[in-house]
């Protein structure tokens, strides 16, 4: 069973968001760095500009458990910061969208073992 962190300080953002390596899917964006720990750390940032606080927080929740479903068959060793784009409807948002989206940023990262 991997383990993974979450992000909660900002310079862990910031740090990630300048020196990691950006993906993109339709409604969401990843960016990916090396860690050098044999656990991930992940991190969601969902801007205000996307609604109240009941529609980010769905988003939110999506996005974890999307990432749950998958973390047994990604590699470890990664900080990773989602990213939602205020361009996408909220309200038409699925969890099949949103995991199609992850996996495909994990293949393009050449992160499934």
């Amino acid at each position: 069973m991997k383990k993974t962190k979450m992000l909660k300080k900002n310079y862990e953002f910031k740090a990630i968001l300048t020196k990691g390596k950006p993906y993109f899917g339709k409604n969401i964006s990843a960016f990916i760095l090396e860690n050098g720990k044999n656990y991930n750390f992940l991190g969601l940032a969902i801007s205000v500009k996307i609604g109240k606080a009941v529609r980010r927080n769905k988003i939110k929740r999506l996005l974890r458990e999307n990432y749950k479903n998958l973390e047994k068959d990604i590699s470890s060793g990664k900080s990773i910061v989602f990213l939602f784009n205020k361009k996408s409807d909220v309200n038409s948002i699925t969890y099949e969208n949103i995991k199609d989206d992850m996996e495909n940023i994990f293949k393009k990262a050449k992160m499934f073992e």
